[in-house]
């Protein structure tokens, strides 16, 4: 049998041959997919290339927020009290960080944070294209964090409000959330005028956030405008300092304090205490930064009683020289009884007032109509807000007279059973000094501009001189109270410490229990003093209460007065108001004697 014998040539002939045949396939494969990689690329780059722009555009390009800067707030005279400065904010695009997460620990420390902190709020964000990881830097640490270069993180300028008086016109202004709105005071108040418009610009930026070219602003900016206080820094600064100064001599729990223009209804200071600093975010508290002023309420005690003679006055049944008889003693209501310290007999209603008489007070109240009472008391602004707009702003309480009895009219005459805000307190002495005239309240300056503009803002102030305003109560009815209120800071009256040297004054002190559960307290008081200089022509009005004098002394005489003394005395001098209670050089008479002769009320009418 015969095996046939194959040649190893032929088969390595074969093999070749297939080897040949396979890298051919494989060579015209990828001939194939390198002219589809070309067509491909040749129909994006010249036929439809939106794809690959789009991409690109994603990458580099941006739409960047203009942050509006926020209006300026002046005093009357420009002094700044809130400003915005720039500061830098830095954000980040957590889905291109987590593509460098090795330089996480060098922008933990630039930031001053932790890195597991930081890496945690960047990996839990993954989704979103816009995390923030610090705000309101200053723009030297801004920068520094921009030159590291990290992928995905890039800078925001934005504004911080700034307060360079701090606590002394905090309560006053209020404060700006970090994304600078206003959130309380005079900043929320007046947002819609501080507060600008954002505008938008579309930019190309690099791979390092770096701003490659401005293409188009998509928005214009519109900046915030500025606004004009009537507040007087100076006073303010003053009214600050002594206010602060009456609590810590008498070991108060809190105190305010207002000044008003009487011929114009602005508002020259208002302090509150215990205060806080607008510039301290750890200090934003309500119960710390509620402007008192404005918002909280207190019996007012014997400061009322000018307003209740003021009804009488319009009642027609007294007169300034009427008289009263005290001598009958203590009145009894049920459980109530009212009282004087000392007996006074039988006295006008001058001596009412500077002895601070409550029986009088009484039997006055009692006496005139209970309509006519509430009538008066309404028209002086109780009860009721004023113009002032100020957030918040209490209405105080003054009940229907159709629900007076006897106890409460009574009571109210020596300031109990109603309620007011050192603001509305103040108002109603504005009133008795402007002559009987009810002028708006107001925290922009009067007369800034053409047409009672302040800062842009329609003042809805008379303005100085002009005699605008609501009459209340005859012109001299209001003028006899005011020479009433003079003999309170006589050498006999309640209120000596608030007199001043060169200027005439007339005032009230008001010393009032607190209320408690159940009744009042006769361990806490509220102590305050209201009053007008200088008394021949009015043109400041200014109160001063205090909150639970824990000292030797709690009248408002002792606590208050001299606050009121301080502030008025200071805050006449700045504004150069005239002396009018100076003494009177006369020239030489025939015998070479000079003579020398105090103005007399009485001569300057």
């Amino acid at each position: 049998m015969k095996r046939s014998i194959r040649s190893p040539f032929i088969a390595s002939e074969s093999g070749t041959a297939q080897h040949i045949n396979r890298l051919r396939i494989v060579l015209g494969v990828l001939l194939l997919a390198a002219l589809g990689l070309v067509a491909r690329a040749v129909d994006l780059q010249l036929m439809d290339h939106t794809f690959l722009s789009s991409q690109g555009d994603a990458r580099y390009m941006r739409v960047q927020t203009i942050t509006a800067h926020r209006g300026t707030i002046t005093d009357r005279y420009g002094e700044p009290l809130a400003v915005s400065t720039p500061v830098d904010s830095v954000w980040a695009n957590p889905q291109e960080l987590t593509q460098v997460a090795d330089r996480l620990p060098e922008l933990a420390k630039a930031l001053g944070r932790s890195t597991e902190s930081l890496a945690r709020r960047v990996s839990s964000n993954t989704e979103r294209e816009f995390l923030y990881l610090a705000r309101h830097l200053q723009p030297e640490k801004g920068a520094r964090i921009k030159a590291l270069g990290i992928p995905g993180v890039y800078l925001l300028r934005e504004y911080r409000r700034y307060y360079p008086a701090g606590e002394v016109a905090g309560h006053l202004l209020g404060f700006t959330s970090i994304d600078d709105n206003g959130q309380e005071g005079l900043e929320l108040a007046y947002d819609h005028w501080l507060a600008g418009e954002n505008g938008a610009k579309r930019i190309i930026q690099d791979r390092y956030g770096r701003v490659v070219e401005n293409l188009e602003r998509v928005r214009e900016v519109r900046p915030g405008k500025d606004l004009v206080l009537s507040i007087d820094l100076r006073i303010q600064y003053l009214a600050y300092r002594e206010l602060k100064r009456a609590l810590i001599e008498h070991r108060a729990r809190a105190g305010s304090l207002v000044m008003l223009d009487v011929q114009t209804g602005e508002v020259l200071a208002m302090v509150n205490q215990p205060a806080f600093n607008p510039n301290d975010r750890e200090q934003l508290e309500a119960r710390r930064y509620r402007n008192r002023a404005v918002t909280d309420m207190f019996e007012p005690g014997s400061s009322i009683k000018p307003f209740v003679l003021a009804a009488a006055l319009a009642s027609g049944r007294y007169q300034p020289e009427s008289t009263v008889d005290t001598s009958t003693g203590p009145l009894k209501y049920g459980r109530y009884t009212v009282s004087d310290k000392h007996p006074l007999g039988v006295i006008d209603l001058t001596t009412v007032l500077a002895k601070s008489s409550n029986v009088a007070m009484a039997k006055v109240a009692l006496d005139i109509p209970r309509e006519q009472l509430w009538q008066v008391l309404d028209a002086f602004g109780f009860g009721q807000v004023s113009t002032s707009g100020f957030p918040g702003e209490s209405a105080g309480l003054l009940s229907h007279y159709s629900n007076w009895r006897p106890v409460a009219i009574s009571s109210m005459s020596h300031g109990y059973s109603l309620s007011v805000t050192p603001l509305q307190l103040a108002r109603g002495y504005a009133v008795l000094g402007a002559g009987g005239i009810e002028r708006p309240i107001t925290f922009l300056r009067a007369g800034a501009g053409a047409n009672g503009i302040a800062g842009g803002i329609v003042n809805t102030g008379s303005g100085s001189g002009n005699s605008a305003g609501t009459r209340v109560l005859d012109a001299d009815a209001a003028a006899s109270l005011v020479r009433m209120l003079e003999a309170v800071v006589a050498p006999e009256g309640t209120g000596t410490q608030a007199a001043l040297s060169g200027y005439r004054v007339a005032g009230k002190t008001g010393t009032a229990w607190k209320a408690v559960a159940g009744g009042y307290s006769q361990e806490l008081y509220v102590a305050t003093f209201a009053g007008l200089a200088p008394a021949s022509r009015p043109r400041l009005a200014c109160v001063v209460m205090i909150d639970e004098p824990r000292g030797k002394h709690y009248y408002g005489g002792e606590v208050a007065a001299p606050a009121f003394a301080a502030v008025m005395a200071g805050a006449l001098r700045l504004l150069a108001v005239a002396p009018d209670d100076l003494p009177v050089q006369e020239p030489e008479d025939s015998t070479g004697v000079v003579r020398t002769a105090v103005a007399q009320l009485e001569a300057q009418q």
